[in-house]
């Protein structure tokens, strides 16, 4: 009886996660337009670091006004591969990438490669075992991408796109061990941690390219720097932790593969990007790989106290002893 009511716990667990994962996507789906309106009068490396920089101010504000202690000796590590991942390495890749030429909607597509990469760090990282079915699934995704970026780039990787896959290698790293680490703790605080950790980098180089790169603030500048660096850069990372948490690394991860859509739907309304036949069957076929990836079954590896390996018993604890562990 224990173990049923175990599983009947998990379960809405699972689909809750999944769904704040899929609200994490549809903040993250609007990063690369927006991106292209801050070019439009900033320094890509301004966008690029200076977005995180930003964001630490309301990461200061919310964990002084819970009074958050600091993470344990233990937590640094995942914290500073959190910061190298989505804290520099994704925004500044990505942003040298559309300031290179590509558009947001071919970025989108290709960028569709990250929850297979994701998924695979999570096997390495954070004890998953995805079925036969998941890896074919993922397989399919990361597969279509690449054809898609070799057809763009007559047979060949353009340096936008060699960007784009260096960038999204290191989101996928910050993903794993994000999502990791938001089962110690909750998601906001890591990404909060994460940022109060490059502060250091962060705040001095923001501050030395606003005196040096003469930028323009625009009305449209304005607005897409600041929705990179107080939504893509922060909260929407509450909701994308809290669900790779919850519902596994590797299966909230392939909830990403609708995250090409999305984008190109930004970028035709907002951009007034020219969408072809390429790119939209090429961002269709990932979005079918979701919705097979999300039939297919993950083992994982048990974690401490006898739970499934992508959930910790953080995960079902009421909140007040969540609380005293993450204040521990």
């Amino acid at each position: 009886m224990k173990d049923n009511d175990s599983a009947t716990n998990i379960a809405p667990i699972a689909l809750g996660g999944l769904a704040l994962a899929a609200l994490g996507v549809l903040v993250f789906s609007l990063t690369l337009p927006a991106t292209v309106f801050a070019l439009e009068g900033l320094d890509p490396y301004l966008i690029g670091v200076g977005r995180s920089a930003l964001a630490t101010v309301p990461a200061v504000i919310a964990l002084a006004a819970v009074r958050a202690r600091l993470p344990r000796r233990g937590q640094w590590p995942g914290l500073l591969i959190v910061a190298a991942g989505v804290i520099f390495g994704f925004p500044v890749l990505s942003t040298l990438a559309l300031d290179h030429g590509s558009s947001s909607a071919h970025a989108a597509v290709i960028v569709g490669v990250l929850p297979a990469a994701t998924a695979i760090l999570a096997v390495l990282r954070g004890g998953e075992r995805p079925s036969r079915m998941f890896w074919l699934a993922a397989a399919t995704g990361a597969v279509l991408v690449t054809g898609f970026a070799l057809i763009r780039g007559a047979g060949h990787l353009t340096g936008g796109d060699l960007l784009l896959f260096g960038s999204l290698l290191a989101a996928a790293a910050g993903y794993t061990e994000g999502g990791r680490l938001a089962r110690e703790m909750p998601g906001w605080r890591v990404i909060s941690w994460a940022l109060i950790l490059a502060a250091p980098v962060c705040v001095p180089v923001t501050l030395w390219l606003l005196a040096t790169t003469d930028p323009q603030w625009t009305g449209r500048s304005a607005m897409g720097f600041g929705y990179v660096a107080l939504l893509s850069a922060y909260l929407g990372f509450f909701a994308w932790y809290e669900g790779l948490a919850r519902a596994g690394i590797a299966r909230a991860s392939q909830v990403q593969l609708a995250q090409p859509l999305l984008t190109i739907v930004w970028s035709g309304i907002l951009l007034a990007e020219l969408i072809d036949a390429t790119t939209a069957l090429a961002a269709v076929g990932v979005l079918v790989c979701v919705a097979l990836a999300q039939r297919a079954r993950v083992r994982n590896v048990p974690g401490p106290g006898g739970t499934p390996g992508n959930l910790a018993p953080y995960d079902t604890l009421p909140q007040d002893e969540r609380e005293s562990v993450t204040s521990s």
